[in-house]
């Protein structure tokens, strides 16, 4: 189901993406789909932490494989951006977002979750990046706040195609700024 709500998000947007249209994709009621669910919201927010799941996976394989931990966070960034615009994971991602105004404590607690991980995952690279004399020693929690919050806005620029932010200018801006800011 989830799977499918994903595909149908890529396919035709969040505007097609509806209980009935979804329950016919996957051979289901609408009013089956919202036993498990609950409401849009619900099924929204397990379908983006499906897809972070996959994510998660490949990140994770990706900060474990060896070499420079250069390398390693340029390819952190490079799977934390947008394809390019209106990329579905992150359509979804800003639809969930913006409907967490509204979110119960449970649903807030499973976002924090999702950045939390991301979160994590930068602090170790770059703590291991400085203890090998790699990255400049800067406070690897604060330095990775800020790092994602400068995804986190060029992404949203990105995904809804705002002029001149495209993936390969953004991609620029955030290696100058890391060497800026991080290399020796």
């Amino acid at each position: 189901m989830l799977a499918a709500a994903m595909a149908t998000i890529a396919e035709h947007g969040l505007d097609g993406l509806t209980m009935a249209g979804l329950g016919r994709e996957v051979g289901m009621s609408s009013g089956h789909l919202l036993y498990y669910f609950r409401t849009k919201d619900e099924l929204l927010l397990r379908t983006l932490e499906w897809s972070e799941g996959r994510l998660g996976a490949e990140r994770s394989a990706l900060l474990s494989r060896p070499g420079a931990a250069r390398e390693r966070l340029a390819a952190y960034v490079d799977l934390y951006l947008p394809d390019g615009h209106r990329d579905p994971h992150w359509t979804l991602w800003l639809e969930v977002w913006n409907r967490s105004q509204n979110a119960d404590e449970d649903a807030r607690a499973r976002q924090a979750a999702i950045e939390g991980a991301w979160h994590r995952d930068l602090v170790a690279l770059l703590a291991e990046g400085i203890s090998r004399g790699e990255f400049r020693a800067v406070d690897p929690d604060r330095y990775a706040a800020r790092l994602r919050a400068l995804l986190d806005g060029f992404s949203v620029h990105v995904a809804v195609g705002l002029p001149g932010t495209g993936r390969a200018q953004v991609l620029t801006h955030v290696q100058e700024f890391i060497a800026d800011s991080l290399l020796p």
